[in-house]
């Protein structure tokens, strides 16, 4: 006899889950078809995040720059500090050589007198505290206890300084490998971008840059515009010499610049010595207005201070740009940042 038992529903629960699997699957199978395939930035978009990486790249420059040029200060007063050390060692060891002497002769005409035997010990200061009859030293013994201590606290201060420089210098040389990294790592990020390019692309680009450099010495008006003054004329015109060095991030020259490089070099050049760094080469004379601006005046482009260039007349100037460039003249309206205020030296 045939069974007329009803088949067995699936669960609630089996249904729900079956149900939401199928709708995402649909889901997934809808997005799918319609999901286009990312599209490969433009010649224009990749130039356009290049120049903005070089950007950010000679900002960690400045930054660079400032740390290794501290590094150098630091080095050389920690030289100085450690050599006056050396020499204050020496004069208290004289010092003390003298009362050893003292205290021979009175060996000799019939034994060391108590005074004598404390001025001979390792801490002049203790002996000082502890002393209850100072007039019962001779006024020699007085004097070169006196120049003992002096001499101690002299090294002690020298030695604690040296310290707390050597500790500044770790943190410099620290700060300095991070911004050196800062800068690599936008440098190859740029590299990347570049090498997404087709040879074409990039053929068009090189060429773009060519152009913009010859140009910029073939057909550049400088106006009549005075200079500054004689130094600022010199500097000027030592910067001038270079037109077509390839900027390089740090370099100072004469075979490769950077922007502070450039300035800091040219000026060397008519016999001045202005800092390293763009932010710190803002201090160092009378600042100007764009209209008050003459030929070898330093002028100074975005918020942050990290660009600077010699003003070359009539609008333009002379500067290290950015990598992948060379020193050139460039509209002071085509840096892509604000012209902040210009320096006379």
């Amino acid at each position: 006899m045939a069974s007329h038992r009803r088949p067995k529903q699936p669960s609630r629960t089996r249904v729900t889950v079956l149900t939401t699997a199928a709708a995402a699957a649909v889901a997934l199978s809808a997005n799918a078809a319609n999901a286009a395939p990312s599209a490969k930035p433009s010649k224009s978009e990749v130039k356009a995040k290049v120049d903005k990486l070089y950007e950010e790249a000679e900002q960690a420059t400045e930054k660079y720059n400032g740390a290794k040029e501290k590094q150098g200060k630091l080095q050389k007063e920690i030289f100085t500090i450690q050599d006056n050390v050396a020499r204050g060692q020496e004069d208290l060891n004289k010092l003390r050589d003298g009362l050893g002497s003292m205290a021979t002769a009175q060996y000799r005409s019939g034994g060391i007198d108590p005074s004598v035997q404390l001025l001979l010990s390792s801490d002049p200061d203790d002996y000082l505290d502890k002393a209850s009859t100072l007039d019962q030293l001779s006024s020699q013994q007085v004097e070169a206890l006196k120049k003992i201590q002096d001499k101690q606290r002299e090294l002690a201060q020298e030695r604690a300084e040296a310290t707390e420089k050597l500790k500044d210098l770790a943190s410099t040389r620290t700060e300095l490998g991070k911004k050196k990294k800062e800068v690599q790592g936008k440098l190859a990020e740029a590299q990347k971008l570049l090498n997404s390019l087709t040879a074409k692309e990039k053929a068009d680009l090189a060429a773009q840059q060519e152009r913009a450099s010859r140009s910029s010495t073939e057909r550049v008006n400088l106006g009549d515009t005075p200079t500054a003054s004689g130094r600022a004329a010199a500097a000027f015109a030592a910067a001038k010499s270079k037109i077509g060095t390839p900027y390089v991030y740090g370099a100072t020259g004469p075979s490769s610049y950077d922007c502070s490089g450039l300035t800091s070099w040219a000026y060397a050049q008519a016999g001045v010595s202005i800092p390293r760094t763009s932010e710190a080469q803002t201090g160092i004379g009378t600042r100007l207005t764009r209209s008050q601006l003459q030929v070898g005046d330093l002028v100074f482009f975005f918020n942050d201070l990290h660009h600077v260039g010699l003003y070359a007349g009539n609008g333009q100037i002379l500067h290290a740009p950015r990598t992948g460039t060379v020193v050139r003249y460039e509209s002071m309206d085509t840096i892509g940042g604000p012209f902040m205020f210009g320096v006379r030296v």
